[in-house]
């Protein structure tokens, strides 16, 4: 459980350790701040496009083989920046890291549903989403303190270490999850049909939308960071920790919750209070900033402390039953949700940020939409598999205490 946590971490990890860097990166690469954003945007562009593939190619191949590959050729790109001397060539090597980061996040989590089941799922899928949610939070920390210490390609120089580290941790430690019986026919056709097949199940929609939207939330804020940390509280590079601290602290709660009440509390209720209480963070720091407050700790903090809490809280069951939707193809359903949680973080990166960052006031109404739009998701699709089963669709209770989420199987040649 350590070696899938640390490879989901890889991932998110990777786009927020270089934010305190940002300034010193600009002046020696000559180039605007605000350019420096389109590192992280294309980074996360290039990691959506192949998380469509990484978790279908380990349904033909295996788990294993896919998260070795990735993890090796990371290292490899991380190298290449470090070595950049130029922005194009820094960006190039930026979209390569996206480019194979994945393999490790989407294939570990697959693998987490391989091996376990009911509440034991939930409290190991809370671990690694924990991780997950912490890694954007704890990088700009770390990055801070590399900064500090060396110069920004020490950063880079750190990151592919980390890679290297993760090939060695998961060839000596890693089992394979999916077996040889269990796996697909490692064809073109079949797969592509397989990612179809799952981005038109309109469970699998409104899930990842709702994952997508809440995660958003966060994200926002931790994009937002270098605004808030440097322009509105008037802090260093080496004060992220200001925000990223408590941020971490309301994560890991959440997920030290989401552990124990899994098997006590309905699932339902678990979502409902992680959803609502980032809500409330958000109507929090509306309300303070139209009230005339200036931005100040902790008041600028509880915001995102709050979408943290609520994120690490619900993260895990949505995450759950969202793999259950379509039990044969997990790889293909985790692939499917990274690629959009993915491609609107970065849109979020690239663009919501810079354009609403200037003002905590928007920032807030923007993060307040987001997770409102995830409530919404998330209850429609409740309202659709809280029902008894209608018509050819089989429910399988889930055997924990109290009605929890039921878990649905659909015939896919069908609406979902």
């Amino acid at each position: 459980m350590l070696v899938l946590a640390a490879l989901t971490m890889l991932g998110p990890f990777t786009i927020d350790t270089i934010f305190p860097a940002f300034q010193a990166m600009a002046a020696d690469l000559r180039v605007e701040k605000l350019a420096m954003q389109q590192t992280v945007s294309v980074y996360m562009v290039a990691f959506a496009i192949t998380s469509l593939f990484h978790g279908s190619v380990s349904d033909a191949l295996g788990r294993k083989p896919v998260i070795m590959t990735g993890c090796v050729l990371y290292a490899l790109a991380s190298v290449l920046c470090a070595v950049s001397t130029s922005m194009a060539m820094l960006l190039a090597a930026r979209a390569l890291q996206g480019l194979v980061a994945g393999a490790g996040m989407i294939v570990a989590r697959t693998a987490i549903r391989d091996l376990y089941d009911g509440s034991e799922a939930q409290r190991f899928m809370s671990h690694v989403s924990l991780v997950f949610a912490i890694a954007p939070a704890v990088a700009p920390v770390v990055g801070g303190w590399l900064l500090g210490w060396g110069s920004w390609q020490t950063i880079f120089w750190v990151l592919a270490a980390y890679g290297a580290l993760l090939v060695l941790l998961a060839g000596v430690f890693l089992p394979e999850t999916h077996p040889a019986e269990r796996r697909v026919p490692f064809r073109p056709g079949p797969l592509l049909q397989s990612i179809a097949r799952t981005a038109r199940h309109t469970g699998v929609q409104r899930l990842s939308g709702a994952i997508t939207c809440n995660f958003a939330a966060l994200f926002l804020y931790i994009a937002s960071a270098p605004a808030i940390i440097n322009d509105h509280l008037h802090l260093g590079a080496q004060d992220f920790g200001v925000l990223f601290i408590p941020l971490v602290a309301c994560m890991m709660v959440g997920s030290f919750l989401a552990g124990r009440l899994a098997g006590r509390t309905r699932a339902p209720l678990i979502v409902l209070t992680g959803l609502g209480v980032s809500l409330l963070g958000a109507a929090f720091g509306i309300a303070y900033h139209l009230a005339g407050g200036v931005a100040g700790l902790p008041w600028t903090i509880v915001p995102a402390a709050a979408a943290g809490f609520g994120v690490s809280l619900a993260l895990p069951i949505l995450t759950i039953e969202l793999l259950d939707l379509r039990p044969d193809a997990r790889g293909s359903v985790s692939s499917y949700q990274a690629f959009l949680t993915t491609l609107v973080n970065a849109a979020v990166a690239g663009v919501v940020s810079p354009l609403v960052s200037g003002s905590l006031l928007v920032l807030g109404i923007v993060a307040a939409g987001f997770t409102a739009a995830a409530l919404a998701l998330w209850a429609w699709e409740f309202r659709v598999t809280g029902r008894p089963a209608q018509g050819d669709r089989s429910v399988v209770v889930d055997p924990l205490p109290g009605p929890a989420f039921p878990r649905r199987r659909e015939d896919d040649s069908r609406p979902g």
